[in-house]
Parts: C-alpha cells; structure tokens; sequence
C-alpha cells in the first residue's frame, strides 16, 4: 500500500490557482549510523528558514517530535510547537505554523523513518488531526489525541465517540487494514456528519498505521472543501501480478475522484514505486514522469476524451466527396489538429504530425 499526497504543478506556475492545502511542510527523517535521526528529505514550499533549521538538526531517540515518535512507537500528533519540547518553535513559529503529525514507520520492530507533516491554520482555514486507538481484544475505538483548530463542537463530538469495526472512516480503516478515502463526508458513512457540515469540514482519509504497540492504530486526516488537506490524494496498491501498482482510490481537487482512474506503475519506479519497494516515505519537489503524466487524469476526464472521440469519427463520418464540411470545415479541421493525445488534462494536441494517415489526407 502507498498512499501519497500531491501538489500538482505546484510550482511551476502553469496549473490555475490553486486552493492553499493545510499540510504546509513534510519531511522525512531515517535512522543515521551514529543512532540519531536525520532529514532525509523534505517538502518546504517557500519556508526556506524553516527548512536551513531543519537541515542543522539531529534528533536522538526521545529527543524532539521525530524522536519521541520513534520512542513510543506511535503517531503524535503535537498542538503545541512553541512551548513543549519541540526544538524548532521558534522557527515554525515565525513561519505560521501550528501543529505537527509525526508519524513513524516500522518494518516489524525496527525503524524505517519518521514521517512528519506540519500544518498551518488560520481564520480562513478549517482541518482536523485524528489519532484512534483499539486496544487488543476490545470492540471499540477511541480518540486518542487529535488537533481540531477552532473546531470545538467537532472535537468535544470526537472525544465523546466510539467506533466499532467497520463504523464511520476510522472504523472502515480498521475493517479493511488499509487507507480509506471520503471524498464526501456524509451520512451514513460518515457518523458525525452533522458536526462536520457545521464547522465546514467536508472531506477525510484515514490510514492504518503499524505499530510495535499493541492494539490497533488509525490517523485521520479531515478537512474543509475550500482549504485542503492536501491539493491531491492517493492510494496505490500492488496490483493482482504482483509486479506493478495500481492507483486503488484517491481524490484531486481538480480532477475529483480518481478511483476508477486506469493508472499503473512498476515497482520502483518514481516516488511512489520506490516507497513501496524500500518502505521508506519518498517527497519529491518536481512530479517528473511518469507522476506528473498521471497527475490530471480522472474519470471525468476519461468520459470527456471518449465523447470527443465519438464526435469525430461522427465528423470524419460527415465528410463530403470535396473534402470539406460546408460551412463548418475550419472548425473540423481545427478539433482534429487541437485533438489531445490522451485522457491527461496535460496531454499535448496531436497535431499534423501525430495524426493517423487517414486524418492527415482530410487534413491536406
């Protein structure tokens, strides 16, 4: 299982306005040979301060939110970066931000790394952090900790709950041992569906995490249609061969749902194949191929090219014995140079060149 979360085209400036998602930071921190964890990568966007600090830092076992997350083995989420033990306070501080998710990531009992996503909230931004826990042989789960901004209603509701499995998004993740997608939080999936449309929270996932701790563990990731949690999410899974990844569920906030999305990658290749060969999170600042040819490819998307397609085998059905259309031939010749290669909102025209022999003869 992979599950990854993306900001497409984030940089480059060619995508339309995007909405600002409530991750700001992600990092990634693995064991080093002197026993001490180091930054292996991260995701900075414009907190270059923040990420200088970052890259001075070490953390032993214990010792800051990396390292207290490998200690206890399990995800802590921390609502308090500035008067706790975090070590850069001052710095996520000056760069806005106001909670952390650290999340560590074992194989069997040893560590992998430390996953750690840092968000920002503000007047315009709603989002929650859920940890649920189900100790061993018990029925039930429970919050744990959890991160819920200005959202009291929503928490005072989440601290008040249980789930069984299969009920609501923790429950389902803990029926299924793998990450759940609620591109729409409604009732009955979701059970708290009330509190969430008052506090304007809309979308979730949920993943289950592996832990040398007994009993089962959830982190829930909720959010706001308007502000993120993050821009896109996916989950991969190994496919049925057993030699590739299938892109499994996910939601982007351009493309909108991807599940029915044909998308497939081999093992190892990109971000996403090498965290499911190595076990370790993989971020990467630039989506090059093939991420960034998948990155806007939707179902909706899918439907559009077909029904395009079928209007111009209908078009090139049409064609008169001169060569032309009437009136219309411009048009018909401009949809047939301006037809994409693909599905992919990306995708280039085909043009004259790339044209089937037959298309270029209407063409000339």
């Amino acid at each position: 299982m992979n599950l990854t979360m993306r900001e497409a085209k984030a940089a480059s400036g060619s995508a339309p306005a995007m909405k600002r998602p409530f991750i700001r930071v992600t990092e990634v921190w693995v064991p080093s040979e002197d026993g001490t964890l180091t930054l292996k990568d991260g995701l900075y966007g414009p907190l270059d301060d923040f990420e200088r600090v970052a890259r001075e830092t070490r953390f032993a076992k214990g010792e800051g939110l990396p390292g207290m997350a490998w200690e206890t083995g399990v995800p802590i989420v921390l609502k308090d970066l500035v008067g706790s033990y975090f070590k850069r306070g001052a710095a996520a501080e000056l760069a806005g931000l106001t909670c952390a998710v650290a999340v560590p990531v074992f194989q069997g009992d040893t560590l992998n790394a430390v996953l750690v996503m840092f968000c920002g909230d503000d007047a315009e931004h709603v989002g929650a952090i859920e940890l649920w826990h189900a100790p061993p042989r018990e029925f039930e789960m429970a919050l744990v900790d959890g991160y819920f901004g200005t959202a009291d209603v929503f928490e005072w509701t989440a601290r008040h709950v249980n789930f069984v499995k299969g009920s609501g998004l923790p429950g389902q993740t803990w029926e299924r041992g793998f990450p759940v997608v609620f591109a729409n939080l409604a009732a009955p999936r979701f059970l708290r569906w009330e509190k969430a449309a008052k506090v304007g929270i809309t979308r979730g996932f949920s993943l289950p995490i592996h832990s040398p701790q007994p009993g089962v563990h959830v982190l829930a990731f909720l959010s706001a249609l308007a502000t993120p949690i993050a821009r896109r999410v996916e989950v991969w899974s190994v496919d049925q061969e057993g030699h590739g990844l299938a892109l499994a569920d996910g939601f982007c906030e351009q493309a909108g749902l991807l599940g029915a999305a044909p998308l497939r990658l081999a093992l190892g290749e990109g971000a996403i194949g090498t965290a499911a060969t190595s076990g370790i999170p993989q971020v990467s600042a630039t989506l090059a191929a093939p991420l960034n040819a998948a990155a806007f490819v939707s179902p909706f998307g899918v439907r559009i090219n077909d029904s395009i397609n079928r209007g111009l085998e209908y078009l090139r059905s049409q064609q008169a014995a001169d060569g032309g259309w009437g009136p219309p031939t411009g048009l018909v010749l401009l949809s047939l140079l301006e037809r994409r290669a693909s599905a992919d909102w990306n995708a280039q025209a085909v043009g004259y060149i790339d044209m089937s022999p037959e298309d270029q003869m209407r063409v000339r």
